[in-house]
């Protein structure tokens, strides 16, 4: 989870991540150098499963995940925003479609969307885009990939480590090279409450013509220069984000 300013909806969300966890699992939460009571909010919840990271300058979202997924030490890995709340059956069902195929990379669902008061706007996140399509070419022109819709396999870091500095999105990089490496399943059962208020990173309205097309030839030549630099050898050093990770910056809750 990536946290900048969330104290608003922060409690709820934790509260609704916690509730699906099973002993084991891990709830690894950075804070991009918060102004307001994020941080203390946070340290007040008492829960094993909880590790808190803060950046020691706000570095913004994808820099954030990028952290936090080189932290992680299971191999399925969840996505999660802020000011969401999961719903019932959300871990059990990804889960179950990355177990299903060992040849998936990334597992979306479908969310409903709620107003920052939490009434449900829309029963259906993919509805209002015209249904999900994971394909390359569909997510340059209108990108499906929901973030805290997602969950991602392990191995998928070894090839999207680190995010390119031109990716538009983490979440949508992430599709994009799951679905050029391995497989996307898409589960289409809304599995959280996706919430759209002002404070929101993604954008609710379609974008400009000039700003879409830069964000295609950002996708595009981010992920060709991903495949070139697998040609030349440099996974090795991609795949020691596999490895256990040590950060020094840990808050003790």
């Amino acid at each position: 989870m990536a946290v900048y300013n969330g104290q608003r909806f922060l409690h709820e969300q934790v509260a609704s991540v916690l509730s699906e966890l099973v002993s084991g699992d891990e709830l690894i939460v950075i804070d991009d150098a918060s102004t307001d009571d994020s941080l203390a909010l946070l340290k007040a919840v008492d829960s094993p499963a909880l590790r808190i990271y803060r950046n020691p300058s706000n570095l913004g979202v994808k820099r954030s995940f990028e952290r936090g997924l080189g932290l992680a030490t299971h191999e399925f890995i969840f996505l999660c925003d802020q000011d969401d709340i999961w719903l019932p059956g959300k871990r059990s069902a990804f889960v179950e479609a990355f177990e299903n195929d060992p040849t998936v990379l990334v597992v979306i669902s479908d969310a409903q969307v709620i107003d920052a008061q939490g009434h449900v706007i829309a029963e259906s996140f993919m509805a209002t885009r015209n249904g999900f399509s994971g394909s390359v070419l569909a997510t340059a022109w209108r990108n499906r990939y929901l973030g805290c819709a997602m969950a991602l396999r392990r191995t998928l870091l070894a090839a999207a480590l680190p995010i390119p500095r031109w990716a538009p999105m983490h979440d949508m990089w992430f599709g994009a090279v799951a679905q050029l490496t391995g497989k996307v399943t898409y589960l289409p059962i809304p599995l959280l409450q996706y919430r759209r208020h002002s404070g929101n990173v993604t954008p609710s309205h379609r974008q400009s013509p000039l700003r879409m097309l830069r964000w295609r030839t950002a996708l595009v030549g981010s992920l060709c220069a991903r495949a070139l630099s697998h040609r030349l050898g440099l996974h090795r050093h991609l795949a020691s984000h596999a490895e256990k990770p040590v950060d020094p910056e840990r808050i003790q809750p």
